[in-house]
């Protein structure tokens, strides 16, 4: 039988540990004064946000003006009103999208720019990966690719922690057997840890939080990815050496690059990232200045900061509204700031990657998980001591999905508004005058408007169109100009076919949220996102429906309406083989291989990402999973190095209180004669008892062939 000594051996998955102490903090709380900066942009930051505030509110007024002078010259009537006010907020909304995007191209074309500072640092910095029922095989070839990269260009400096909330016991076992073989090597060079968490609370905030309590203290930084999150040396050690050289840092954002896209949504994705991502950004590093936001990957923190500040609050409350914070980064970010912090968007570090999700459905389904994060933060809107900026992060998040209520809103207004032009006569002499109030709707305002605010939509688009052909070398990675544009004008129309689908989708969503049904936790899918006609037809059919509905509608009032409702109705209408087309790399790749859709890192990919795929390759050619799906159990009794290593995991204290399941596996492994026998009769909770429990796993050593059973 197997004692502590095991974790002498080097068996042990993880260092000693170093706590630090995290305090949980309330949503209202005074704000701390903010910490002195070496390197200052205060001028900058304060044009920018006037900037971004006389943009939006100027084209917010004139197109309140000229909509107030479309719909009539001499009097309005209520629904007119109600239309004239949910125009006025989208129109804002899209303003607000413009103004930033301007401020991009602006400081994306300006020769002027300042580096940011860097300085040498002793001390490691951890990397973790939180995992939660992830492929294992595609993050292990990740984390090699980072660590060998990592071994040469800047050994020492750095140590993975694999943070596993994964809670079903297959996939347990699956992680397990992939990383222990790569764990506790190089451990002066890039060491590699592992933890599994046994309590899921405050799901990924609360895994991050239980190692800072635990590790923290040892590490000054902690870089946060994701599980399809790869970053190249270079990046990490900039990261880090940023981080020295400004103390008054809480955290740093990169801005993530989109790669490994094979199918069409997501290959739309990583063009849209790759072309005009870097305009957004641009626009919002330059107003956030040091109160940025955070994206919860791909990211430095100041350990002992983020421990400081970074304690969430339980909000009162059942979910949705309630419980845990679901979408942490927003806040965590507006805590650090609030405690006097600064938060940065780096956008000029390069190398950081992440992938997308491969289909629409995928897409919706995610989209029910923030949506709800996103409503969630309404209780800290007007929380006390947050900076202007954190509040501003907040309310953009709220109504990203807001948004849709206030489009479909203003579809269903607008169709009032023809029904009744269609059915109610208009009273000419409805007051005691000698001349008719006759009905205006002026159509050429109303066109001109409708002009200028599709303009203000596709002109984020065009600015990243007309930056990348200005600068030859990123023009070169898309393929040269005619490539370019023609991935342009493909990205646009397939877009405005999905807008009008996910526009929907999200309506749907925040009316599910609204009615208090909580999204649970559910992992991101990462294969290819094809999924079956029966399965696309189940989640768009409601689409389709209300696509017919309007398009039918609005055939019946009138024929221009029809043709000018199209681009809503036609999307909504064929949504499901849109859906359809989406997923499935059989399908994405055929864009390839015409030359479209082919992002910079697809036709000349970085050191980081080569590396990656050879690591990719090398795992599937020599698949480290040997997993009997009917019996997982047995891999431990195939492999006795694996079962050792299991065992060197589990805490020789178990605690006292009484756990059926615990109970009742027990009972199983003395009356089965064969690990098969054993897992013929175990459930999902008495599965998970024997690989959490010491006394239980031990008990398996009678399934170990007898030359081999340990001591």
């Amino acid at each position: 039988m197997m004692d502590h000594k095991m974790k002498e051996s080097g068996l042990y998955a993880l260092p000693s540990e170093a706590n630090l102490d995290m305090p949980r903090h309330e949503v209202d709380e005074p704000k701390k004064a903010a910490k002195k900066q070496n390197q200052r942009f205060l001028v900058t930051t304060l044009l920018s946000r006037l900037f971004i505030i006389a943009v939006t509110f100027g084209l917010s007024a004139y197109g309140a003006k000229e909509m107030y002078e479309v719909l009539s010259t001499n009097q309005i009537t209520w629904l007119q009103w109600l239309f004239l006010t949910l125009f006025c907020i989208n129109f804002t909304w899209i303003s607000f999208a413009f103004s930033q995007a301007t401020l991009g191209l602006i400081f994306k074309l300006s020769p002027f720019r300042q580096k940011r500072r860097e300085e040498d640092t002793e001390r490691v910095t951890a990397i973790l990966l939180p995992v939660y029922n992830e492929d294992p095989v595609r993050i292990r070839a990740s984390i090699e690719a980072m660590h060998d990269d990592l071994v040469e260009k800047a050994p020492g400096k750095f140590a993975f922690f694999i943070l596993s909330d994964t809670n079903q016991a297959e996939n347990s076992i699956k992680e397990k057997q992939t990383f222990y073989p790569i764990l506790n090597q190089d451990e002066h060079a890039c060491p590699i840890y592992y933890r599994r968490r046994l309590n899921n609370a405050e799901r990924k905030a609360g895994n991050v939080s239980e190692w800072v309590t635990r590790f923290g203290s040892d590490y000054e930084c902690m870089i946060v990815l994701d599980a399809d999150s790869l970053m190249s040396a270079e990046c990490l050690t900039s990261m880090s050496r940023r981080m020295a050289a400004e103390p008054s840092l809480g955290l740093i954002q990169t801005l993530p690059t989109i790669i490994r896209a094979d199918t069409l949504y997501s290959r739309i994705q990583q063009f849209a990232n790759q072309c005009f991502g870097p305009i957004y950004a641009a626009g919002l590093t330059t107003w956030h200045g040091n109160a940025s936001n955070f994206w919860g990957h791909n990211a430095i923190i100041r350990t002992k900061a983020f421990a400081e500040a970074c304690g969430l609050p339980i909000l009162p409350g059942k979910a949705p509204f309630g419980g845990h914070v679901m979408s942490h980064d927003f806040i965590e970010a507006a805590l650090l700031r609030r405690a006097g912090w600064g938060v940065r968007f780096d956008t000029d570090l390069q190398a950081s990657y992440e992938e997308a999700p491969p289909s629409l459905i995928d897409v919706m389904v995610r989209d029910r998980r923030w949506c709800q994060g996103n409503l969630q933060h309404k209780a800290f809107v007007n929380a006390k001591g947050l900076h202007f900026a954190s509040r501003m992060h907040l309310m953009t998040g709220i109504f990203s999905y807001f948004s849709a209520v206030f489009w479909f809103a203003l579809i269903s207004v607008g169709f009032a508004l023809a029904v009744q032009a269609h059915f109610v006569r208009p009273e000419y002499f409805s007051n005691l005058s000698l001349f008719p109030n006759w009905p205006v709707f002026d159509f050429e305002k109303a066109r001109s408007l409708f002009v200028l605010s599709m303009a203000l939509v596709l002109a984020p688009k065009l600015f990243g169109w007309l930056n990348a052909m200005l600068h030859w070398r990123q023009c070169r990675k898309f393929g040269g100009p005619i490539m370019l544009t023609l991935d342009t004008l493909l990205e646009v129309l397939v877009s405005a076919l999905y807008a009008p689908i996910l526009m929907f989708s999200q309506f749907l969503v925040v009316m599910d949220v609204l009615k208090g049904r909580d999204s649970g936790w559910k992992p991101q899918s990462r294969d290819d996102g094809a999924n079956k006609w029966s399965e696309t037809t189940r989640a768009h059919i409601y689409h389709t429906i209300f696509g017919l509905l309007l398009a039918a509608s609005a055939y019946f009032l009138s024929a221009q309406l029809f043709y000018w409702s199209l681009p809503i109705t036609f999307g909504l209408i064929c949504s499901i083989p849109l859906s359809w087309l989406s997923g499935g790399a059989k399908r994405g790749n055929l864009l390839s291989k015409l030359g479209l859709l082919k992002g910079p890192e697809e036709r000349r990919p970085t050191a980081i990402v080569k590396r990656l795929e050879q690591k990719i390759h090398q795992l599937d050619q020599n698949n480290p999973l040997d997993l009997d799906q009917d019996v997982p159990l047995k891999s431990y009794i195939d492999n006795v190095s694996f079962y050792t290593w299991h065992l060197a995991q589990l805490p020789e204290q178990e605690g006292q209180q009484f756990d059926r399941h615990k109970v009742c596996a027990a009972w199983q492994i003395e009356s089965s004669d064969s690990i098969e026998e054993l897992m013929s009769h175990l459930n999902e909770q008495e599965h998970l008892a024997i690989i959490k429990y010491r006394s239980l796993f031990v008990k398996l050593q009678k399934f170990l062939p007898k030359n081999k059973a340990c001591a």
